[in-house]
């Protein structure tokens, strides 16, 4: 690997790399709270070589958001489907931008 293929990693929101314990030290929480979005399938980590679990930055937002709702008093698993739901939405409304920027203005009857 060249180095600079190693510097591109560093600009990937969706490397792996960051270790459980960093994940949750980052976020201010405990790996079991990590845990339990993964079996909420919120977020699934990738394995290191030796089985760790391994977070991209994508997934510590994903889990930030989250770690905010369930500190409102929401309950992990309705956490993690309004989090996935606001994924979603957001998904939605860039291919609706994406679509509508590309779109050829309508032509009405008269033209």
């Amino acid at each position: 690997m060249t180095a600079e293929n190693s510097l591109r990693r560093l600009d990937d929101d969706d490397y792996p790399a960051y270790t459980m314990g960093r994940a949750a030290e980052m976020l201010g929480t405990t790996p079991a709270f990590l845990r339990a979005l993964g079996e909420a399938r919120l977020i699934t980590p990738l394995r290191s070589e030796g089985g760790h679990r391994r977070y991209s930055r994508y997934q510590l937002k994903i889990a930030a958001r989250a770690r905010e709702l369930v500190d409102q008093g929401t309950p992990v698993e309705a956490a993690c489907r309004i989090v996935i739901l606001e994924d979603q939405l957001e998904e939605a409304r860039r291919i609706n931008e994406e679509h509508q920027a590309g779109a050829e203005p309508r032509r009405t009857a008269d033209a």
